[in-house]
């Protein structure tokens, strides 16, 4: 149980070591972002019955808990470099927690910086657990089929996690937030794109694949799972991992495979190190480039280019 635990841990925080915070990093004040956009009303979506935990750790990674009120978290690019295109960035954390500044906050800067108006999406969560590691029982049972499915192959597709449903419903109305607000952020209504990591990539592909009104114009997963059946129209994926994933390491294999079956187009990248977890600090792996060729891969799309008629 207690390895199983830890594995939990890794899994949560997005791949990075954990550890409580020092007195002098306790100090230090997070990093914090634009403007906050509600999905929802105040009061208008059931509450865990718990506040909000935010945890920093040392490596300055920031853990979020015990989500009720979603909300999207607005990064917009310098006066005069956008270009359109935005994306909406969906950390993971294994729909208990959210990592919310390895996979959210720095890859929304990193986005703005290419003229991309970003926004993370700090999505429910379920309720996590009392004790210091913070895990109900129902995610440990999850974390025991996904560690079976890893060394057996079976399932070859995840049953849903138990707050996927809910990060559905928050991904679908982060799309429409966006798209009926495009004009006030200087945003094309049709270059509308969500990337995920490890839980959010299976939410990015859950929308890919979804309700056509809710579906990205473009998806990015990132060591995340197979989400299945794909549409033959379903929107270009970028799809990224490493073959040393301790958890997931065929399905950057099967997602490709499921888009290019369905007739979808898609560009796979497999790196031979980079574990469950690559971001944006480098780790001295060939994982380390995926934002480079994230970015080409944006290029090619004419994604970074802006349209003629976007801002009318």
């Amino acid at each position: 149980m207690a390895k199983l635990a830890r594995r939990w841990i890794a899994l949560a925080s997005i791949g990075v070591a954990v550890a409580p915070l020092s007195p002098a990093a306790s100090a230090r004040a997070p990093a914090t972002g634009g403007k906050i956009i509600p999905l929802y009303a105040k009061g208008s979506v059931p509450s865990l019955g718990v506040p909000e935990v935010r945890d920093r750790m040392e490596t300055g990674e920031t853990m979020i808990y015990d989500v009720s009120e979603p909300t999207l978290e607005l990064y917009r690019p310098a006066p005069g470099r956008a270009n359109g295109t935005a994306v909406i960035v969906a950390p993971g954390g294994g729909f208990v927690a959210l990592g919310y500044t390895f996979g959210g906050t720095d890859v929304a800067r990193a986005l703005a910086d290419r003229g991309i108006t970003a926004f993370v999406l700090k999505y429910r969560t379920i309720r996590s657990g009392d004790g210091p590691m913070r895990m109900p029982d129902v995610h440990m049972k999850e974390m025991g089929i996904v560690m079976s499915r890893a060394e057996t192959g079976r399932p070859v597709e995840m049953p849903r996690f138990a707050g996927e449903p809910h990060a559905i419903e928050d991904g679908a109305r982060a799309m429409a937030i966006v798209r009926q607000r495009a004009r006030e952020w200087g945003i094309d209504p049709h270059k509308v794109g969500v990337i995920g990591f490890s839980a959010g990539a299976y939410l990015a592909a859950d929308l890919a694949i979804g309700a056509k009104a809710s579906r990205p114009d473009f998806v990015g997963l990132i060591y995340g799972g197979l989400r299945t059946p794909v549409p033959e129209d379903a929107p270009p994926a970028f799809i990224a991992g490493a073959a040393d994933d301790e958890y997931q390491r065929n399905d950057p294999v099967l997602l490709y495979t499921a888009w290019r079956q369905a007739g979808a187009s898609a560009e796979l990248h497999l790196y031979e190190r980079g574990g469950h977890g690559f971001d944006l600090h480098a780790k001295g792996t060939t994982s380390d480039h995926w934002f480079d060729e994230l970015v080409w891969w944006l290029q090619s799309r004419g994604l970074l280019r802006p349209t003629k008629d976007w801002a009318r």
